[in-house]
């Protein structure tokens, strides 16, 4: 059964498309600032677009929990909490293992081939401190390689929600891990959650995994708490 790539969109790019892609960037990488207000009329003077596109964009993005609206306040950037990473991190980990083993249990050899090259592209990927490509290149590799894990869970709604919170969990890392390198221990863990996929051992795989996913969260944990004031935490 195909599964829609749901990173990408399908067919020729729109202008919605575009402005959706740009405002994305601008929200992960921290250059809309969470909490900061969107004013509707400026975003269109300073991206020289049409109203209707740039709503089309932004409701996708309230959708996918980038941005908030409400009754009277217009759209506000969602901010970032502790709490907001750690229900992302919880509903990763409840969601995530779990279409792991279903596409352990419905792939074949052109998944398995799908999540070596994956890997073996994230592996080979640099991530340099202070170099926006890099970390963009590095970011988009990571992401390719977890989709590739649970892609053949057939199962386009969870893949859809697991896009959601992939992107919320990115905006925390790009915004708080800008000046770190890979760290080998990263590297060891998504070799051996592959191996163990490939493999067919589905207990070991989703263990590794939701490790993977906790430990990822406590480095981000350590680094925020520091950072927010004392209502966000």
């Amino acid at each position: 059964m195909a599964v829609l790539d749901l990173h990408k969109p399908a067919g020729k790019a729109t202008i919605a498309d575009r402005i959706e892609a740009d405002l994305r960037a601008d929200i992960l990488h921290g250059r809309l600032a969470p909490g900061s207000r969107l004013n509707l009329d400026s975003l269109r003077g300073k991206m020289d677009v049409g109203l209707s596109p740039l709503r089309e964009a932004v409701t996708r993005l309230v959708a996918e929990g980038l941005i908030e609206v409400a009754a009277q306040k217009g759209y506000t950037v969602t901010p970032i909490s502790l709490a907001n990473l750690n229900e992302v991190s919880a509903l990763r980990i409840e969601l995530e293992p779990y279409a792991l083993r279903r596409s352990i249990e419905n792939g074949g050899l052109d998944w398995e081939a799908e999540v070596m090259g994956a890997l073996h592209r994230l592996n080979r990927t640099e991530r340099i401190p202070d170099d926006p490509a890099s970390l963009a290149d590095w970011e988009a590799a990571n992401n390719a390689f977890h989709l590739a894990l649970i892609r053949r869970c057939d199962m386009p709604l969870l893949l859809k929600i697991h896009h959601s919170l992939v992107s919320m969990n990115d905006r925390y890392r790009h915004i708080y891990l800008k000046a770190a390198r890979v760290q080998r221990e990263v590297i060891d863990e998504h070799t051996a959650i592959a191996e163990a996929a490939v493999a067919r051992q589905a207990d070991r795989a989703a263990a590794l995994l939701t490790g993977h996913i906790e430990r990822s969260t406590n480095n981000l944990r350590r680094l925020i708490a520091a950072d927010l004031p004392p209502e966000a935490t």
